[in-house]
């Protein structure tokens, strides 16, 4: 069986994935595939990690967990998906820099299903717009104390995934960048789903939906209905011209207004993260989308 955790991260995904997995799940559970809604495992997989501790799961535990979260009989491949599982978003930031954590909690996860091959799914996030989510999503912290004193400079995603790496002990892990996704959502889809290219996907469209006006959708719907073969290429051709003209710029241009960040420190911040994800989409054992 192959076990799959899609891990946000924080910011990224906002259940997308969970709503378009379930949009396409008749031919999932038709094909032994089954994605779970995080209700299905919530509590179940924390309650395991506390009692476990980062070591691996008895094949009786195992059975007891997935005869709790799963509904079909034997599936091939099993699909969850919740950024919690990387911690509370102010945990993202620490000291010692992006998600110190990670490494250890995946292998702890990938523990849970010791008989299982386990792969690991990551959207990264430019730390400029990152570190503004994370404040958002805790109101009752002050942004000193979220930072704890971290210079935002040394955020960087390079490290993070380093670490990641080595904990997963050459596990699957396949990574993009969140701003990236509009573009490439279907093959992400396709990808954590192992859907065939010629599968219809229901919901291909859900994100750009989100950043588009209407007429965006109804010009990317009628160009793409012009193709009588639709490549990948045609497509993100369409999808480009549909976000040039028809954007909803309120929801791409993001205001980061933090203290003691100016236009200087966030591009510094940002040549780091296109830095970082030159390095991290060349390192051996990363599988990386591009558009």
């Amino acid at each position: 069986m192959q076990m799959v955790f899609h891990c946000g991260v924080h910011g990224t995904d906002l259940d997308r994935m969970v709503k378009t997995l379930a949009q396409n799940r008749d031919w999932l559970l038709k094909n032994g595939i089954e994605p779970l809604t995080p209700n299905r495992h919530r509590g179940i997989f924390e309650e395991a990690l506390t009692a476990l501790s980062g070591g691996e799961a008895t094949p009786e535990m195992e059975e007891v967990m997935l005869d709790a979260i799963l509904e079909t009989d034997a599936p091939r491949r099993v699909i969850c998906s919740s950024p919690g599982f990387l911690g509370l978003p102010y945990r993202a930031i620490a000291p010692g820099g992006l998600f110190v954590t990670a490494g250890p909690k995946m292998a702890a996860m990938a523990n849970l299903f010791p008989s299982a091959e386990v792969e690991f799914f990551l959207a990264l996030k430019n730390p400029a717009t990152l570190v503004p989510y994370v404040l958002s999503r805790m109101e009752n912290r002050t942004y000193d104390q979220v930072m704890g004193g971290v210079d935002p400079i040394s955020l960087r995603w390079g490290p993070c995934i380093q670490r990641i790496l080595s904990s997963l002990q050459g596990r699957r892990i396949v990574i993009w960048c969140h701003e990236d996704t509009p573009m490439i959502w279907p093959e992400v889809v396709r990808r954590i789903a192992t859907m065939p290219g010629d599968v219809p996907l229901k919901a291909g469209l859900q994100i750009l939906g989100d950043l588009l006006h209407p007429e965006g959708i109804h010009m990317i719907r009628d160009e793409m209905a012009k193709q009588e073969r639709l490549t990948v290429e045609t497509r993100r051709a369409i999808f480009a011209a549909a976000l040039a003209k028809y954007a909803r710029t309120e929801m791409i241009d993001i205001p980061v207004d933090l203290p003691g960040w100016d236009q200087d420190l966030i591009d510094a911040i940002t040549r780091n993260y296109d830095t970082d994800v030159a390095e991290i989409a060349a390192m051996p054992g990363v599988e990386f989308l591009v558009p």
